[in-house]
This record gives C-alpha cells, sequence and structure tokens, in this order.
C-alpha cells in the first residue's frame, strides 16, 4: 500500500518576525489504483474490482484529526466513486463520495480526495456507490485510533484487527445490475466471506489472524455485505464490546453479535484457551437457509486443528431485538476529546421537527423499485450538492417531495420516481423515525453526522412512544436496523451544514431508490459553516461550464 506521513509547520510572519507557529495535523497520503481482475472468493472465478491489487482493499490506519488523502485512479470502463461511511467530513460534503454530492470519476481518470477524520474515533469501512461496484470489491477497512494523550476506556490491546464480513454473490456484478434493471430482486447469495475468503475445513487453511496465549486482541467486525445481517462469534470465546461506530460501550460481553449491513463492532477477545486453532464464525440471519463462513484463528504455540464443532447461531429477531437493548454509551469515557462522551445531554434538547420515513416495495411499469415515503430517489446527471451551490438546484429537483408524516396507507400508494431532497433548517435538534410496514429487516445509513439511537421497538410509531425512548446513554452511531413491522428513532443536531445521504444499506434497495437526501444550507454563507468547493471538485451536468460562484468568506 502506498502512503506517507507527514506534518505540516506553518510559521506565521508579520513585519520581518515570525509571530506564531503552529504545528498542522498529520498527513496521511494514499494513491489507489481500481481495476477489474479475477476472483474467485466463492470457488467460482468472477471479475471483481481491486485496489491495487488487493481484495478486499487496503486497511486505512489513522488517528483522531488525521487529514487524508485518496488519490483514486479509475482503470474500470464506467464511472466509479467511493464512499466513507461514518466519517463525518464536518463541513465538508465535497468529499462525501455519493452521486448526489460528487459527479462520478470517468473510466481513465482520477479524483483525489482529501478529508480531515476531525474529532473522531472508532471503526469504519469504505465502499464503492456506483453501479452495483459494491458486489465485486473496492471495499475495506477504515481505522481511526484515538490520540496518545487521549485515556482508552481498556488496556492497549496485543494487536488490532480488521475483520470485514458479508454476503456474497458468485455473479459478476453487471450480472446483478441487469437483474435490477430488468425489474427483478436478488435472489439468496452464494456465500459468506471473511476477509474476501472462507475457509474449507480441509487442514489445508491458513489462519487469518494469529494470537499469543494469553492476550488480548482487538477485533473490528464490519458486515460490507450487500444486503444479508450476519451472526460473528469466535469458537470458545467470549467477546467484550468496547466500540461500536465511533463510541466507546459500555463493555458488555457477547457469545455472537448480529451485525447488520454496514454496522462496526469492535470487541475484545483475550487468548485463554487450550492452544490450537479456532473458527470464527459469519452466518445469515433471517435467511430460510443458513450460510455459514469460517476463518481461522491460530494460536501461536497451537498444536491441533480447530473443532469441526461451530457454535449454533441464534434464531429469530427477538433475540436481535433484545441484544440491541444491551448497547449502551460509556457516558465516562472520553472520545476524541478529553470530556466524557456523557457531557452532552441529548435527552433534554427540545425537538423541533419529526420526520417519519416510511419504506416500500412496488412496481412503476412492471420493474421493481424501493421507495421512502412513496418516493423513489433517482440520481440526476448534475451532483444536487453541486446545482445547489451554482445556484440552479430549481432546474434539476425539488424540496420537500415527501411530507414528514406520510399516510398510514403510503406503501398502498402510487410510487413517483424523482430526486428525493428534504430541506433541513441549520443546527434543529430532529426525531426522525424510520417505520418498516414489510417483511425484511432494514438497515439505514446517514452520511455526514453520529445520531443517537433512541429505541427499536415492534408495531407503528405513534408519540406515545416517546416513553419508550432511552434518552441517557444511547449509543451515537451512523447506522440503525429496523426489524419487520417495526420502527425505531433517532435524535440529532443538524449542524453540519452540506447534502447528506440517508440510505438503505441493503445495495440492492439503495440502487432501486431507497434512499434520498437532507439538504442543510448555512443561510451565513460563511467558511465557519461550510468549507467552499475544492478547486479539484469533477464537474458534470449542466454546471460543467458554468461560471464559478463567489467564495464563501468569513
Amino acid at each position: 500500500m502506498d502512503y506517507y506521513v507527514i506534518f505540516m509547520v506553518c510559521l506565521c510572519v508579520s513585519a520581518g518576525a515570525i509571530s506564531g507557529v503552529r504545528a498542522e495535523d498529520p498527513y496521511l497520503f494514499f494513491t489507489w489504483n481500481v481495476t477489474y481482475g479475477t476472483i474467485s472468493p466463492t470457488g467460482v472465478p468472477q471479475q471483481g474490482i481491486l485496489i491495487n491489487g488487493e481484495f478486499p482493499g487496503p486497511n486505512i490506519n489513522s488517528t483522531t484529526n488525521n487529514n487524508i488523502v485518496v488519490n483514486i485512479f479509475n482503470n474500470l470502463d464506467e464511472p466509479f466513486l467511493i464512499t466513507w461511511t461514518g466519517v463525518q467530513h464536518r463541513k465538508n460534503s465535497w468529499q462525501d463520495g455519493v452521486l448526489g454530492t460528487n459527479c462520478p470519476i470517468p473510466p481513465g481518470q482520477n479524483f483525489t480526495y482529501r478529508f480531515q477524520v476531525k474529532d473522531q474515533i472508532g471503526s469504519y469501512i469504505y465502499y464503492p456507490t456506483t453501479a452495483m461496484h459494491r458486489a465485486a470489491g473496492g471495499f475495506g477497512g477504515l481505522r481511526v485510533n484515538s490520540r496518545l494523550l487521549i485515556p482508552v476506556p481498556y488496556a492497549d490491546p496485543e494487536d488490532d484487527y480488521t475483520v470485514l464480513i458479508g454476503d456474497w454473490y458468485s455473479k459478476s456484478h453487471s450480472t446483478l445490475r441487469k437483474f435490477l434493471d430488468s425489474g427483478r430482486s436478488l435472489a439468496r447469495p452464494d456465500g459468506v466471506l471473511i476477509n474476501g475468503k472462507f475457509a474449507k475445513g480441509d487442514g489445508k487453511d491458513e489462519p487469518l489472524f494469529t494470537m499469543k496465549p494469553g492476550k488480548t486482541y482487538k477485533y473490528r467486525v464490519c458486515n460490507v455485505g450487500i444486503k444479508t445481517s450476519l451472526n460473528f462469534r469466535i469458537q470458545g470465546h467470549i467477546m467484550k464490546l468496547v466500540e461500536m461506530e465511533g463510541s466507546h460501550t459500555v463493555q458488555n460481553t457477547y457469545d455472537s453479535l448480529d451485525v447488520h449491513v454496514g454496522q462496526c463492532f469492535s470487541v475484545l477477545v483475550t487468548a485463554d484457551k487450550e492452544p490450537k486453532d479456532y473458527y470464527m464464525v459469519a452466518s445469515t440471519r433471517f435467511t430460510k437457509t443458513v450460510i455459514t463462513s469460517k476463518g481461522i484463528i491460530r494460536y501461536t504455540n497451537g498444536k491441533g486443528p480447530a473443532s469441526p464443532d461451530i457454535p449454533e447461531s441464534p434464531v429469530g429477531w427477538a433475540w436481535s431485538l433484545n441484544q440491541f437493548r444491551t448497547f449502551r454509551w460509556n457516558l465516562t469515557a472520553s472520545a476524541a476529546r478529553p470530556n466524557p462522551q456523557g457531557s452532552y445531554h441529548y435527552g433534554s434538547i427540545n425537538i423541533t421537527r419529526t420526520i417519519k420515513l416510511v419504506n416500500s416495495a412496488g412496481r412503476v411499469d412492471g420493474k421493481l423499485r424501493y421507495a421512502i415515503n412513496g418516493v423513489s430517489h433517482t440520481d440526476p446527471a448534475t451532483p444536487m450538492k453541486l446545482a445547489e451551490y451554482y445556484g440552479v438546484a430549481d432546474k434539476i429537483f425539488k424540496y420537500d417531495t415527501i411530507p414528514d408524516r406520510p399516510a398510514d396507507n403510503v406503501e398502498e400508494q402510487k410510487i413517483v420516481m424523482q430526486p428525493n431532497v428534504v430541506n433541513q433548517t441549520f443546527r434543529d435538534f430532529v426525531e426522525i423515525v424510520f417505520e418498516n410496514h414489510e417483511k425484511s429487516l432494514q438497515s439505514w445509513h446517514l452520511d455526514g453526522y453520529s445520531f443517537f439511537a433512541v429505541a427499536i421497538e415492534p408495531g407503528r410509531w405513534t408519540p406515545e412512544r416517546r416513553k419508550s425512548y432511552n434518552l441517557l446513554d444511547a449509543v451515537s452511531r451512523h447506522t440503525i436496523q429496523v426489524f419487520p413491522k417495526s420502527w425505531a428513532a433517532i435524535l440529532l443536531t443538524f449542524d453540519n451544514a452540506g447534502m447528506w445521504n440517508i440510505r438503505s444499506e441493503s445495495t440492492e434497495r439503495r440502487y432501486l431508490g431507497q434512499q434520498m437526501y437532507i439538504s442543510v444550507l448555512s443561510p451565513a454563507r460563511s467558511l465557519r459553516d461550510e468549507y467552499n468547493i475544492p478547486d479539484n471538485t469533477l464537474l458534470c451536468g449542466i454546471v460543467k461550464d458554468l461560471p464559478k460562484p463567489p467564495p464563501y468568506t468569513i
């Protein structure tokens, strides 16, 4: 992997004298070549998407406040974008890497992302947002370590491992896209991968990870799959949950964890068992046929193969809901700054707006589409953020085409295909309710923010259901699942100006319209609230030849 670190120092000179010295946060530089390559993760050769020849892609190992610069060369035969899921891009939605904010990188060209992991810690992922590229690879882990001066609520582990689990299709991304374009949904996956592989159990498998006896290790477990929730467990070992999507958690122990698509957990595992091989196991949840994948963890002084007895996965979604209720924010731990995580009392802030989002499936001209409040999002040729910035939004999309409170039978109404953008007042404290009337589990993500996941409950939401909210120590995170015939509620302050994507983490649902954008405009047009458009921004659509608007000022 090509990267290097630069510490930059700014010397401020006035009247011939040095008036101050300010050390900038370190820079990490990466050059990524994105190419096709033949991979066979399930034993069937297929076209994969590689980054610098790697599948999965390289890990980004950063520290709070690092500046990350990634120059991506697109050597595919179609446009390409990557998003950095969970990175908040404060004041900087220009780097978000989704089609509502960025023009995709054309074949044979490059684009350099520049963003800062400002005031963040934790475990994240990146993946492609164009077409069905996520089903071919191009994904990887992105970790943000705490600064050395900030105490972490557990002892330093012996090592720190990234575990990317996900369902997998042996058909190519282009074939899967043709299925969806023709109006079909995706069938069940062909397999489950752990870091792009699965153990065959024939005694010839190489270990994915090694552990020294008596030592404790950190595993960052992320679901990078297409559509399927997975249960993760390690044979014979308990896992202590310590972090979830950027927040330190109360350190409960678990035999297994349900990891829904797009989610990341960090656990501590101690090598305190008989020295031999053990399987880490990922198996599908809420599927008629359970698909199980294994990877080997080897004790360094191990003298035996892993037992063929695989620990069973839980059954039903009530178990998963009850597990969610055990997740708690560690109020006393420091986050990216030295102040305690619980110093922000979200439960005492008055809600200024409630938005209820109901997902649905239906057919438009005989073809399958997914919708939010009756609107199935389509990406215009001009990214909506660019249209806003250049003052031509009215030519590209309309704001607020969906109501904050949809009709009770919205899923029965005709689906409309158009850009779906909600206008949100800067700095308002908002309640968003995700209501799922379908029989399948939903996994939602919001770019640009973390939010407080205050409740997931069966049934339909009413204002009286606020009595069940956790207003003290709900985990601050960026994804939330909604079980069948259930609802989930989140609370957040929209204090990060920009155009931000709310999407289903199911790639099939996102591709077929289950996503939308929230436009958070600062009326001041000030650099205090949002950065200017970067000089290297790719332009497309109707803004390509327009003069650049006056820059923001202080």
